[in-house]
């Protein structure tokens, strides 16, 4: 699935995708909830009001680069969180290729934060030994980010993350530490966009007259625009990842721009009352 914002290109890579089983996620989105808001059905839930949401990459190919943004949760790693999640034997990479991008051609990874599913496919299992997945490609970290994790390495919930799939891009020399509003690409600024993580971006894309947002988790579903009070259980400041939503959203309604979340997408925001709802661009 590919999508053009100038001369853009956006293609989603997906790694797993499921109905239900989220509420770990966002507790608050109960079946019942989710069948007050029917426009959330079919794309983005079923009609017994369990969500749909993936796990996914965007490849963002410009006119000169080639970019892989979020690498979800990674073949072979263990530790993880969610069972289910451990040791993975995916596709990815062969999904990948076949899309066009093979992972030697990709020349630059970012991450929108540093959680387990957004990290997992920086590096891979070679022999032992964890290695860049993308050998020529540099990595971008919001360094206020990578400073908070860094210094939580080794906390229980995120050391294996840290571990496997963080230090080993670091200690190869790949990983470039950049401010939460830095110019990426000539297309390409970040968005600070805290609430989720301390350091979370989105990557605001501009060409040729049109825009995306590509969002990463400062919502995890849809649902949280129509109730942006909704905050995933794991936002590190549920208060301040409200008001980001809303920043966030405010700034993009009613507006021609594609919204490509780290979950769900892409669609359009458009305001409903004093919140919003995404109309799906399939």
């Amino acid at each position: 699935m590919a999508w053009s914002v100038g001369k853009v290109k956006i293609t989603k890579i997906v790694e797993m995708e499921m109905t239900g089983g989220t509420r770990f996620i966002l507790p608050q989105a109960t079946p019942q909830q989710i069948q007050t808001m029917p426009w959330l059905t079919p794309q983005f839930a079923n009609d017994e009001g369990r969500l749909t949401m993936s796990v996914h990459s965007w490849v963002v190919e410009t006119p000169t680069r080639r970019i892989v943004v979020d690498t979800c949760i990674g073949n072979d790693k263990q530790g993880r969180g969610v069972p289910h999640w451990n040791g993975l034997d995916k596709p990815f990479l062969q999904d990948l290729e076949r899309a066009g991008y093979p992972a030697d051609s990709v020349d630059t990874v970012v991450c929108t934060h540093l959680h387990v599913d957004h990290v997992g496919w920086n590096t891979r299992l070679v022999d032992g030994q964890w290695v860049p997945t993308f050998a020529k490609a540099r990595y971008l970290f919001g360094r206020v980010e990578y400073d908070y994790w860094k210094t939580h390495s080794t906390d229980a919930a995120h050391a294996a993350v840290f571990a496997d799939s963080v230090q080993p891009v670091i200690d190869a020399g790949v990983v470039d530490l950049v401010d939460s509003d830095a110019q990426i690409a000539d297309e390409i600024t970040l968005i600070p966009t805290p609430g989720h993580s301390p350091g979370h971006v989105a990557l605001h894309i501009r060409s040729e007259g049109e825009e995306a947002v590509l969002s990463g988790d400062v919502a995890h579903h849809p649902c949280q625009m129509a109730r942006l009070d909704w905050s995933s259980s794991f936002d590190s400041d549920p208060l301040q990842s409200i008001e980001t939503r809303r920043r966030l959203f405010s700034r993009f309604a009613d507006t021609p721009t594609l919204l490509f979340g780290g979950h769900f997408g892409p669609g359009r925001i458009v305001r409903d009352g004093d919140a919003f709802r995404l109309v799906a661009q399939l």
